[in-house]
């Protein structure tokens, strides 16, 4: 058996604990040792515990906004980029960032959401989003998707409950390395997060889901949870803001939703709408929203229904850098939801954390290496009415 001092550093970052074991049986070293490691690094915060060794991207800024449960923390790690495509103007790194949020639930438990870049900018387009603002520069890595989650845990000392790939990035987009990140997370000798804890937000990548509702039939996966960024109630709306529906339409998307509601076991999808003044707040658009959820609608003439099929998360707009949106009133977020409520939609409006900070839903973005130049936004209070995460 090799001596420890004579083993080269083996990083577990990203990797389960049979793959961690397999690589460290190439160098020799037993399964209990490499095991012992593994949890040295996952659950006890060690970045050097031989033969494992991580080196976490450093952290070179973080914001604190103060919210009603706690404080939501935005912190961005810098990774090298020798190829960045604007190394002209002397960017040679990539900053990821992650939004840690607190939220107390009905039983009035404390828990900490952890929002995770799956990608440094995005190729969707989105124009309501600022990270679409950047273009995409490129993929993260699972080890890269993972450190955020060590970063939140051990260097910023949080219990995280919650992961939401929510953040910086299309998942469908880099699929294989985020189900690869997801395998080491809920790892029972790791990070040990529930497969029911995780959830993956997409704007429609239909080919993405196709292989969702594959995976999610895998032992293990069938609880993993999943969001679409939906923002229109019509084709049309739809395809000025998000130009991916030009490619997948809405009734592909409602069909395909249907689908995976049915291989897991009926779990709720989440729909998520983001709510833009003047573009898609109107009562007309929350009774076409309300049409195209009736096939998440709870049915009582179903035998065996056990309630709504379609959670629909109505979310304030948070205006982006040099937004030609301001974020709605609370009248017009009142008005919308309670037309969405009086035809039986299940609907949950999402309470604003972060935006003063630039960390709220839809904010995330590197001003450096975007393409427009930086304005300053004024932006309107939320008040606090509900309880979720962003």
């Amino acid at each position: 058996m090799a001596r420890a001092d004579d083993i080269p550093p083996i990083s577990p970052m990203g990797m389960t604990l049979d793959a961690f074991v397999e690589l460290c049986a190439q160098q020799g070293v037993g399964a209990g040792r490499a095991k012992a490691a593994y949890q040295d690094v996952y659950r006890e915060g060690k970045p050097d515990s031989a033969p494992s060794r991580i080196v976490l991207p450093e952290i070179v800024k973080r914001h604190e906004e103060p919210v009603n449960e706690g404080v939501t923390i935005k912190f961005v790690q810098r990774l090298p980029n020798p190829n960045h495509r604007l190394l002209h103007r002397g960017i040679d790194f990539d900053d990821i960032e992650s939004v840690i949020i607190p939220m107390i639930g009905r039983s009035g438990r404390k828990t900490h959401t952890l929002c995770v870049s799956s990608q440094v900018g995005c190729a969707m387009g989105c124009d309501f989003c600022e990270t679409a603002q950047m273009g995409l520069i490129r993929s993260l890595t699972a080890s890269e998707i993972v450190a955020q989650w060590w970063a939140a845990r051990h260097i910023e000392n949080i219990e995280i409950d919650n992961i939401v790939f929510m953040g910086m990035g299309e998942p469908m987009d880099n699929l294989d390395e985020v189900l690869a990140a997801i395998e080491c997370l809920t790892d029972r000798s790791g990070a040990s997060i529930p497969m029911a804890n995780i959830t993956i937000s997409t704007v429609g990548r239909i080919d993405g889901l196709r292989r969702i509702k594959d995976q999610v039939q895998e032992p293990g996966w069938k609880r993993l949870g999943l969001a679409l960024s939906l923002n229109a109630s019509n084709d049309e709306s739809r395809s000025k803001l998000m130009p991916i529906n030009n490619k997948w339409n809405m009734q592909e998307l409602q069909d395909i939703l249907q689908e995976l509601r049915e291989v897991r076991g009926g779990r709720k999808i989440m729909i998520e709408y983001v709510l833009i003044p003047g573009v898609n707040d109107s009562l007309t658009n929350a009774d076409e929203l309300a049409a195209w959820m009736k096939p998440f609608l709870k049915d009582p003439t179903r035998e065996k229904a056990k309630g709504h099929g379609g959670l629909l998360n109505v979310i304030p707009y948070n205006p982006r850098r040099d937004s030609p949106w301001p974020a709605p009133t609370e009248e017009q977020v009142d008005g919308f939801v309670d037309r969405l409520v009086s035809h039986g939609v299940f609907v949950n409006r999402r309470r604003t954390k972060g935006r003063d900070t630039m960390a709220a839903c839809g904010q995330l973005g590197t001003a450096e290496i975007r393409k427009r130049q930086f304005v300053p936004v004024t932006m309107n209070n939320d008040s606090n009415r509900d309880t979720d995460e962003r």
